[in-house]
């Protein structure tokens, strides 16, 4: 066995927009066969036990990391199982709270920007939407990887963004991206997806880069039509969709998720424990008012980041 179960001995579980769909019933044609579902993809937390072929890892060590979207099992609990692959040694710098936030949309940016674009140093980059945990992780990480970076966001986020290192950040409620930017931009990661942001995130790449958005249809096709005339569906949507932009504006075109990535993850561990990549978190929940907090995000109660909390 591979497996390491987690104990929540001070861990905490990052609530966003994701787990608020998953309980909304969003996946529900992959995951409601398999009800109750815990809920839950970020963790910190220490090594309450490790299988039989666990090596990297010790009883009593302080770990971070986060499931892939798709696992059965949550986070959401006293105690977790993830792979090795999983998780990676939480930094002395960072407290369980802040380990939290981070590992999970900070792994889905990495995907995006590494996996899919393969950015480098040198390269411009737009981040749609960098207020979110996802956006404010691909500022930092693509900072960190010598880019030049841009980013749209609310204006109680503008200070937040231009703190991270982007050189540029657009309030999107006043002003118009395209006017706001000059130049085209080597990959666009929209994490709002709408049409709008698509149609801008496309103008503004050059030819041979990357747009990617975080809206993939699979899921919501699955839902709507069933796995078996759903999942087609959307793969013949993107395919559609990289054809179109490929032959129209010359650029690559791709729907991201997060994946478990240990060169990933060590290189969030390296940059979160030297204090250049962070989540802010302005609000934490005992894990006994998990409900309180889910309506705390929906209702908009609590704009920033919320974490649930283990005595």
């Amino acid at each position: 066995m591979s497996g390491i179960v987690i104990s929540f001995g001070g861990g905490l579980e990052l609530v966003n927009s994701k787990k608020k769909k998953m309980r909304s019933g969003y996946g529900r044609c992959i995951f409601e066969p398999l009800l109750p579902l815990i809920i839950g993809r970020d963790i910190s937390g220490e090594v309450a036990a490790t299988g039989t072929s666990v090596s990297s890892f010790s009883i009593g060590q302080e770990v971070y990391g986060a499931l892939h979207p798709t696992a059965m099992r949550g986070t959401c609990a006293d105690y977790a199982i993830l792979s090795q692959d999983e998780l990676t040694p939480k930094p002395s710098t960072l407290t369980h709270v802040e380990a939290s936030a981070i590992p999970f949309a900070a792994l889905t940016a990495w995907r995006a920007l590494h996996g899919t674009a393969g950015i480098s140093e040198g390269q411009r980059v737009l981040v749609i939407g960098g207020g979110g945990a996802v956006g404010l992780s691909a500022v930092q990480l693509a900072v960190a990887a010598g880019c030049s970076v841009s980013a749209t966001c609310g204006a109680q986020s503008i200070e937040q963004i231009l703190a991270a290192g982007a050189e540029k950040a657009i309030d999107y409620t006043s002003e118009d991206t395209e006017s706001a930017v000059t130049g085209k931009f080597d990959a666009v990661l929209d994490t709002i997806g709408v049409q709008e942001t698509e149609r801008i995130g496309i103008n503004l790449l050059r030819r041979g880069g990357h747009y990617m958005t975080l809206q993939g249809e699979a899921a919501s096709l699955a839902d709507r039509y069933g796995l078996f005339v759903g999942l087609p569906a959307a793969t013949a949507t993107l395919l559609n969709k990289k054809m179109q932009y490929r032959c129209s504006h010359g650029i690559e075109y791709s729907w991201t998720y997060m994946r478990a990535d240990p060169e990933g993850l060590h290189e969030i561990q390296r940059l979160s424990g030297a204090g250049k990549l962070q989540i802010p978190v302005e609000k934490t929940f005992p894990i006994s008012e998990v409900r309180e907090a889910h309506e705390a995000k929906e209702k908009r109660l609590v704009p920033g980041k919320v974490v649930l909390e283990f005595d």
